[in-house]
């Protein structure tokens, strides 16, 4: 089954993928700031099952997973080599394809991405509470205030209304469907998984209550080539809350992935 993807520039492919229950419009609003600015690299954007325009598949991340496998053999050349970008969600799917297949891989990066896909299993200890701006989400329609309240940990105006409007650039989504994923949203090779050997950078926020920022420093073990950093004043939507922080980082990561292709 293959999913949607919309092609950005030219050049070596970048595949990326989003947060759960968002779609390619929100993940290229937050990315293509800094993607697009990397000269000679494409990027390819998709629709997880459940999400914009992608058809549904079985109800397992596996399936998930092999889905994007099916879409990325069918859209690239035969063989073709790739860099990975994923957020939450997407960069667990991103690490999975990345243990998977790591001669395909030229780097991952993985963005508050979740290693422990079960609630129960993530250490969410030693988070930094937020310090709301007063007034911080007047200008937020009110269904999203739960969303950014939990979401975001740099909670300022500017940052909310960055995630409001890019959210509402993002289409339709299947919701149960998504609630039925969640009942075997853990990959069959989690944890029996082996190293990846190509560039890996593994960024996390320590305000993220969602993914956490400790069990992404304790996955390093599993990256001998892998770069870890924690934003002091970040949550789960650390390319929209610091994307200063988030340019920066990326530029350094494709550096690595220009010397490793």
């Amino acid at each position: 089954m293959l999913l949607f993807g919309q092609v950005l520039g030219e050049g070596p492919p970048i595949v990326v993928l989003p947060w759960l229950g968002v779609d390619h419009a929100v993940m290229a609003s937050a990315c293509e700031p800094a993607l697009s600015r990397q000269e000679h690299w494409s990027r390819l954007y998709l629709d997880l099952p459940g999400t914009g325009k992608s058809p549904l598949v079985g109800t397992s991340s596996d399936d998930v997973l092999d889905a994007v496998r099916q879409t990325v053999d069918a859209t690239l050349a035969r063989g073709e080599r790739f860099a990975l970008v994923g957020c939450s969600y997407g960069g667990y799917l991103a690490a999975g394809l990345a243990r998977r297949i790591p001669d395909r891989v030229i780097g991952l990066l993985a963005v508050c991405a979740g290693v422990r896909a079960r609630l129960q299993d993530r250490d969410l200890s030693g988070l930094s509470p937020p310090t709301p701006q007063q007034g911080w989400l007047g200008d937020v329609p009110r269904e999203l205030h739960d969303f950014c309240t939990h979401e975001i940990g740099h909670q300022t105006a500017t940052v909310a209304n960055r995630v409001a409007r890019a959210l509402a650039l993002g289409g339709p989504s299947n919701e149960r469907y998504l609630a039925d994923l969640r009942n075997r949203f853990r990959l069959a090779d989690e944890d029996r998984g082996g190293a990846y050997p190509g560039p890996a950078t593994l960024m996390a926020g320590r305000k993220d209550r969602v993914a956490g920022y400790r069990d992404q420093f304790a996955a390093l073990a599993r990256y001998p080539r892998g770069t870890y950093l924690a934003h002091a004043d970040a949550g789960h939507f650390l390319p929209f809350e610091q994307p200063t922080f988030f340019a920066s980082v990326t530029r350094s990561w494709l550096a690595t992935c220009v010397s490793a292709s």
